[in-house]
């Protein structure tokens, strides 16, 4: 029994690892290009990069106004804008795999020198 759970935590690391590594893979990609875009904004005059200000408020309103009056098409964006962003889900569940399998991995030597300490308390 305690074999089986000691397989089942080193796989979940194990598959915590992979995902997170492919996560940041994928992640790291999907920036070098936003990281372009942003240096050719850097690198246009300050009077055009202003007019990054004003657009972002139209597209806010925009949403606004899709919300209010078409949902379907606001879901439908805002699921588009999600499925830009899998890489980060990917990175947040090897994550999550990864941490609860070395969670209780470090637990285990913990409590048993907390357990040998007390011994020698009594």
């Amino acid at each position: 029994m305690v074999a089986r759970q000691a397989s089942s935590q080193s796989l979940k690391s194990i598959a915590g690892a992979i995902l997170l590594a492919l996560g940041l893979v994928f992640l790291f990609a999907n920036l070098d290009g936003i990281a372009a875009y942003i240096g050719t904004i850097a690198g246009s005059p300050a009077h055009e990069a202003l007019g990054i200000v004003p657009a972002l408020g139209l597209a806010a309103m925009h949403a606004v106004q899709a919300y209010a009056f078409d949902r379907d098409a606001f879901l439908s964006g805002l699921r588009q804008n999600l499925v830009s962003f899998w890489p980060l889900i990917v990175v947040v569940i090897g994550a999550g795999l990864l941490k609860s399998g070395l969670d209780r991995r470090l637990a285990r030597p913990q409590a048993r020198t907390g357990s040998s300490a007390t011994q020698l308390q009594s």
